[in-house]
């Protein structure tokens, strides 16, 4: 699934081939990918004649911000955005079609369907579901290491699952949260609650390292995942640890070990990391 800075690539990439347009129609092809409204012609005739005017981003979420109307998406786990001409041909699994009024497309690919795209007023979107329950942005100036510090008090869970959790910090996902605590020095099985502030604030300092090194370089192309331009990300070549199992380990020599942590494998050092 793509984490903060495959969707952050994602958004800066729209950013260019969107802002300032106009919708003239929108073609849904699958329904169950609208979820509110519930109608899929409510949803159609809502934007049209609405104009798109700045890209922004929540968490794992794309926020089209448009003259009255903010339509939130999930990509999950395929999806993906393309900027075609109208009269180009329509790709397989393209399940919804935005078509501007200067005759380009913006159409959204989605081979397993299980991308959301919700619709809300302007301004009312951060109030409720999906986004109501998001915890804070890890790259922005709320997210300070003694914010962190207090979050892990009293909390028995793994710290791998406590930063898995978007309720907590937003957008970090699998790799990412693999990558920081290898930074880090943390045994992904340690409980949050064990880590001390010393350890807190070195982690609040390799979380936002790790995100913004993934954002320069276009994020992490692992399985699917291209950019609004058909680019994949870069940063797959600079993973220590996620992917390495029984590889050298990058600092000691060590081969990366693989684990189950909350359902999710889990990739580490066992001796830069110990438990």
């Amino acid at each position: 699934m793509p984490e903060l800075p495959e969707v952050e690539t994602v958004r800066r990439t729209l950013e260019t081939l969107v802002v300032n347009k106009t919708i003239d129609a929108v073609e849904v092809r699958w329904a169950n990918i609208i979820k509110q409204p519930r109608e899929v012609e409510q949803f159609q005739d809502a934007l049209v004649g609405q104009t798109i005017r700045a890209m922004k981003r929540r968490g794992k979420f794309l926020l089209f911000v448009l003259d009255e109307l903010t339509l939130v998406s999930h990509l999950r786990m395929e999806g993906r955005y393309g900027l075609y001409q109208e009269t180009d041909e329509v790709l397989p699994h393209t399940h919804v079609l935005f078509t501007f009024t200067d005759g380009t497309e913006l159409r959204y690919q989605d081979v397993r369907k299980f991308g959301t795209m919700h619709i809300f007023k302007k301004g009312e979107e951060e109030g409720a579901l999906p986004l109501s329950q998001l915890g804070i942005e890890p790259l922005s100036d709320r997210f300070t290491a003694a914010l962190l510090y207090e979050a892990t008090r009293h909390k028995n869970r793994s710290i791998k699952v406590f930063l898995l959790d978007q309720k907590t910090v937003v957008g970090l996902g699998n790799i990412y949260v693999d990558e920081a605590l290898f930074r880090a020095g943390l045994h992904p099985e340690r409980t949050a609650a064990s880590l001390t502030e010393e350890e807190v604030v070195r982690l609040h300092k390799d979380i936002i390292e790790t995100l913004r090194d993934a954002v320069e370089q276009g994020g992490s192309s692992i399985k699917s995942y291209v950019n609004g331009q058909g680019e994949m990300g870069m940063f797959q070549q600079r993973l220590q640890v996620y992917g390495r199992k029984d590889e050298a380990c990058v600092r000691c020599g060590t081969l990366i070990s693989k684990t189950v942590v909350g359902g999710r494998g889990t990739h580490f050092c066992s001796s830069c990391q110990k438990k």
